[in-house]
């Protein structure tokens, strides 16, 4: 691994993470509607398993999921249906004071990890990005290196953003449109969801 890997690899990582999907979503609404903290936390979360993932497709994982394609359909398919979860709860409680409404999980470390459990983003990047950037047969020092990096990259991003968003001005105007703003979320995740159900219908 050369130095412009390593710099290339942040960079790719850097935009996905820009890049709207579940993960950006979780976070902006736990630092909007409950603070700093809770959108930290669900970063770490996030962090965790994305870091995951990166070491699952440096040691191998890839080559599982083409060799065995059902078992990256059945994960799609569990991932799609959390989303769907995620989205009826976010639409349902829409209208509900904040101090009245259900958590989507009890500790917002769960939720994160919950959401890159099954974020096909966060997949795709492990399983594909990685692989072409990265050379093959590199030391356990480098591959450690990679893991460790992508979670201190995914951890600082979120828990910036979780940071900026929680400033009183923000979480104002989001307290103040919430049940639009809700249901616009739901609706982005349940789109997801659907697309992926959709198009695991048509390659079985």
């Amino acid at each position: 691994m050369t130095f412009e890997h390593f710099l290339a690899f942040n960079f790719v990582l850097f935009l996905s993470m820009l890049s709207p999907g579940p993960a950006l979503l979780m976070v902006s609404r736990q630092a909007l509607e409950q603070g700093f903290v809770t959108g930290a936390k669900t970063g770490i979360g996030l962090g965790l398993v994305a870091s995951f993932w990166t070491l699952m497709a440096l040691v191998g994982l890839d080559v599982l999921f083409q060799v065995f394609p059902v078992i990256y359909s059945t994960a799609k398919i569990a991932g799609a249906l959390l989303l769907l979860y995620f989205a009826f709860t976010m639409w349902q409680s829409a209208g509900s004071d904040i101090s009245e409404r259900p958590a989507l999980f009890k500790h917002p470390i769960a939720l994160g990890m919950a959401t890159n459990a099954v974020n096909p983003k966060s997949v795709l990047f492990a399983s594909s990005v990685l692989i072409v950037i990265f050379p093959k047969d590199m030391s356990y020092f480098e591959n450690a290196l990679i893991v460790g990096t992508h979670f201190i990259m995914e951890v600082s991003f979120y828990t910036s953003l979780a940071f900026g968003l929680s400033r009183g001005a923000l979480a104002e105007r989001y307290i103040s449109a919430k049940r639009s703003l809700d249901r616009i979320f739901a609706g982005v995740l349940a789109s997801l969801g659907l697309y992926i159900l959709l198009s695991e219908r048509n390659r079985l």
